[in-house]
């Protein structure tokens, strides 16, 4: 939750038979670890949410604070994107939930299938960071689909990447997350751009947050 986390500090804002099974039993085990690895990303992230030096959530809520809601792990939301890097896009400013304005570029566009229906997002790579070795391979994901203002938040969802080494980019639904603006008006978040829009559902990663 990078990007989130930049945020916080922000207010105001032939085998035969035998060859056959040893695939499937490799399959399996491959599956069964990206479960694992979703279902520890959960837990990290209601660990997060549960400390009040990391939590975004006001203390009226976090004491209370059960854990956040998320979809089921689902590894068909696990995409290998073609990942086509942009080094002749113009800097430009991301507009945010207050006035507050963040130097981006696109640093690439992520062609991919979903859902059995070909997409692409753009992946932007934030000029303010760029100096910051902690954040020097950083890359930020924002995107909006169908599911947002029933379950999910309206605004859109945030996933944070690392530069690959090729032209193959993992984006992992699941580590979908929430802008922090969501939990607490005092943070700025920025906006998804339209472009960024998937007609699709992702049904994955967290669900809109529900105060009551």
């Amino acid at each position: 939750m990078k990007y989130a986390i930049i945020f916080s500090v922000v207010f105001l804002m032939a085998c035969g038979q035998g060859k056959k099974y040893h695939d499937e039993e490799k399959s399996v085990a491959a599956k069964s670890d990206l479960i694992a690895d979703i279902l520890e990303y959960q837990k990290e992230q209601n660990e997060s949410f549960k400390d009040p030096d990391s939590s975004p959530l006001p203390d009226k809520y976090r004491k209370d604070f059960e854990g956040l809601d998320f979809f089921a792990p689902d590894t068909n939301y696990i995409v290998k994107a073609h990942f086509v890097r942009t080094p002749d896009a113009e800097p430009f400013l991301m507009p945010s939930t207050t006035d507050r304005q963040t130097q981006e570029v696109v640093y690439g566009i992520a062609h991919f299938k979903l859902n059995g229906t070909e997409h692409q997002l753009e992946v932007y790579q934030s000029l303010d960071l760029m100096d910051d070795e902690e954040y020097e391979d950083y890359l930020f994901l924002p995107f909006l689909d169908n599911t947002n203002g029933e379950e999910t938040y309206g605004g859109g969802r945030y996933i944070d990447l690392t530069i690959p080494e090729d032209d193959t980019l993992v984006i992992d639904f699941n580590k979908a997350y929430n802008p922090y603006c969501v939990y607490n008006k005092k943070y700025s978040c920025p906006l998804v751009p339209r472009q960024n829009y998937l007609r699709t559902k992702v049904r994955a990663g967290v669900k809109n947050f529900n105060k009551d």
